[in-house]
């Protein structure tokens, strides 16, 4: 008797679309678009250090966690990326990600550069890199002034990261401009629909091509 191959997957492995932006560029609005017509997608949920704000539901919008509880996580293992941003610790659960990839859907995250890096690094063949980038800087400071809860020093440091944020552009698989949200979103959406169809995830496809005798 013979031991036969493990069986295909009878579904596509997931994708990982990672948006990265610098702040105010619209990268978390350009996900939840995403979401709202995508019903195969799902949002990252991401663990954080920082408190809960008026309305945020705990598994919901993010994890809340003790900065205790965060580094034992990144450092156990439990994070596939995690960052420090503006003193807060940001990160991505391992577990829930991995659960549904393999169940053939996909995930959206809007992560920093950094996230980006160690997104690819642990999961090499399912990340797909999308950098969004403002029209112009003087476009993205009105954009964050709009912001009432940002104050003119927190708008300086934005900006100020802006510039770090924008150097990590070419690390990414593809770039938008965000000028005009509705063709950012179109766009957006096309990578995603891409990123599907790649042939290495196409496992119900290769059972089809094998019933052609081929």
């Amino acid at each position: 008797m013979t031991d036969e191959p493990d069986p295909l997957p009878t579904t596509r492995r997931g994708v990982c679309l990672v948006l990265s932006a610098p702040s105010g560029a619209g990268k978390s609005t350009i996900a939840e678009a995403l979401c709202a017509t995508e019903p195969e997608l799902k949002h990252s949920v991401s663990v954080t250090t920082r408190p809960s704000r008026a309305g945020e539901v705990e598994g919901v919008h993010y994890f809340f966690r003790t900065r205790e509880e965060f580094d034992a996580m990144a450092q156990g293992g439990a994070l596939l990326e995690w960052a420090d941003v503006f003193g807060r610790g940001y990160g991505t659960p391992r577990a829930p990600v991995e659960d549904w990839l393999a169940a053939g859907h996909d995930m959206v995250f809007d992560i920093d550069w950094q996230g980006h890096r160690q997104m690819r690094a642990a999961l090499p063949e399912d990340v797909v890199g999308l950098f969004v980038l403002p029209p112009s800087l003087d476009v993205l400071e009105q954009r964050l002034r709009t912001r009432a809860s940002d104050d003119p020093q927190e708008i300086g440091r934005r900006m100020r990261a802006a510039r770090d944020e924008v150097a990590h552009w070419d690390e990414f698989d593809h770039v938008i401009v965000n000028s005009e949200l509705d063709r950012s979103v179109r766009e957006a959406r096309a990578v995603l629909h891409a990123a599907r169809l790649r042939t290495p995830r196409q496992h119900p496809v290769r059972r089809l091509v094998a019933s052609f005798g081929a």
